[in-house]
């Protein structure tokens, strides 16, 4: 939120929060420099779109020009996008759909700066379903000029709620089957309130806690629609859960089971949600196995885990089905060799989910631990020593030095 605040403030609109409640006036918008911002998030790439409808040109931070991006198995000029170091996040899948409805882009070491008077509409086939991409074209989309046809489109709830705000702000959207949204620009967008899904990530990382920790936690608001598979996942390994008026009830009721996880896109197991599982896995009897399918480089957290005591392994190859990753070399694959008696440590927080992972380790282990790093954290969510220490943690935040 820091960072699209920070975006909006740029280019000249007024933001403000109230009680849980964020209003934003785009009257004044005149700016569509926005190169100056925090290079620590790929958000501001979103930002292209709605400033070339506004204003014609957009220029935001080149935010990968300081990353050692890898590539993936079929080589070919990519530029990269900042965030967590997961692996490469090509943002061309953005600037080639932009480029395809008119947009004229130049790409230097510090920003991409696009220009165009309007834009139109086209048909685009994603070489993958990228939330981001996806988001990128609906933007793009909505204020075209023609139809727009999103091929391999992205099907996240993040994805189908930003759909619904759109749609709610006068833009004609259609989702078909097979991954197709069908956009049918208009002349102007007007404002509207609009009540965001919960967060899915969130509500899985107090899942996990609650399980690891053999504990009890009420997630307030939290939507079993949008947590199939990681509820599925999570009954497999032994945790249990309830759907309350309220929100979703997460305990456990016996022994932690062996398990194997492949993440996919949605509707299948959210990448994000895997390094919070792995402990959980961790914890389990027996050996389990995760296949990472959607980045080709997300175990870097692994080799701090093995340090706190765990027995695992990043391996190359597949597991289960072969994935887009299948002989490229890229260690994609980890087997859990559990259970493991966690000790406390030091641990150096790699990546916002990674850094959740270590903070339910450091919960579940024996003794005490220091975490580093947790600004990495603090991105993903709020506050979240002052919530820990409301169940019951003993959770202390000191400033370095």
């Amino acid at each position: 939120m820091e960072t699209v605040t920070e975006i909006l403030r740029k280019v000249g609109a007024t933001v403000t929060f109230r009680n849980g409640t964020v209003t934003v006036n785009a009257a004044r918008v005149r700016n569509f420099r926005a190169a100056q911002l925090s290079r620590k998030n790929r958000l501001p790439v979103l930002a292209i779109a709605p400033l070339l409808h506004r204003l014609g040109r957009a220029e935001v931070p080149y935010v990968g020009a300081d990353r050692p991006w890898v590539r993936l198995s079929a080589p070919r000029d990519r530029d990269g996008v900042a965030g967590d170091n997961l692996g490469a996040r090509p943002v061309d899948f953005h600037l080639s759909a932009l480029r395809k409805m008119g947009a004229r882009i130049v790409v230097t070491r510090d920003s991409y700066k696009a220009r165009a008077k309007r834009l139109h509409g086209t048909t685009i086939a994603l070489p993958y379903p990228s939330v981001g991409a996806t988001e990128t074209v609906l933007l793009a989309s909505v204020l075209a000029d023609g139809i727009t046809i999103i091929k391999n489109a992205a099907g996240e709830p993040e994805v189908v709620d930003l759909i619904s705000c759109l749609q709610k702000m006068g833009a004609l959207i259609e989702l078909d089957t097979n991954r197709v949204i069908r956009v049918e620009g208009v002349k102007k967008l007007h404002g509207t309130e609009h009540r965001v899904i919960p967060d899915r990530m969130e509500a899985a990382a107090f899942a996990v806690l609650a399980v690891a920790t053999k504990g009890n936690i009420l997630v307030r608001d939290a939507e079993a629609k949008h947590l199939i598979t990681f509820l599925n996942a999570l009954r497999k390994v032994g945790g249990e859960y309830r759907v309350e008026k309220n929100g979703i009830r997460f305990f456990r009721t016996g022994p932690l089971k062996p398990y194997a996880i492949e993440t996919a896109p949605h509707p299948g197991f959210m990448t994000d949600w895997q390094p919070p599982f792995t402990v959980l896995l961790m914890l389990a009897r027996g050996r389990s196995t995760v296949h990472e399918t959607v980045y080709e480089d997300r175990f870097g957290y692994i080799s701090e885990f093995n340090r706190l005591g765990a027995r695992i392994e990043v391996v190359e190859r597949c597991i289960k089905n072969p994935c887009r990753f299948a002989g490229g070399g890229y260690s994609h694959s980890i087997v859990i060799h559990g259970p493991t008696r966690l000790k406390g440590a030091a641990i150096s927080v790699p990546d916002i989910r990674a850094g959740l992972a270590h903070l339910v380790v450091a919960l579940t282990a024996r003794g005490k631990s220091v975490i580093s790093g947790i600004e990495h954290i603090d991105r993903g969510y709020e506050k979240i020593d002052t919530r820990l220490r409301r169940l019951g943690a003993q959770v202390v935040r000191r400033r370095a030095g």
